[in-house]
């Protein structure tokens, strides 16, 4: 069964590649466009992995983390930043808001695969 993994950014072209980056690895793809709307997938249905931009309108990613940590189905699972932000005070922010990893962008498929590899289960 394909692992489910969870795309929140606000960018279209992001979503688009990193979609078809997992997707042509086997994964299933469920994409929101902020935080907001990723709750709508937040429901109890299984996830194995969220990848989340910082910056969003609605609900940015360290909000949408604290969020999903607060929910018990969703606690344990591994949460990935995507993002353009490379300030160690905003690592330090989003690994204590619950955050696993930190993906810069603009990022290399294969680096993007070796991450998930690392942390999903």
């Amino acid at each position: 069964m394909a692992k489910i993994i969870l795309i929140v950014d606000d960018s279209e072209s992001i979503r688009e590649v990193v979609s078809f980056t997992l997707e042509t690895e086997g994964y299933k793809v469920l994409v929101a466009n902020d935080g907001v709307d990723a709750l709508k997938f937040l429901d109890g249905s299984h996830i194995d992995l969220i990848i989340t931009d910082l910056h969003m309108p609605e609900m940015d990613g360290i909000t949408l983390i604290r969020q999903v940590r607060q929910m018990p189905a969703y606690q344990r699972i591994p949460i990935l930043f995507l993002t353009t932000e490379s300030q160690a005070a905003k690592k330090m922010e989003a690994k204590e808001a619950g955050a696993t990893g930190w993906i810069i962008k603009p990022f290399v498929p294969a680096k993007l695969i070796a991450a998930l590899n690392k942390v999903i289960r």
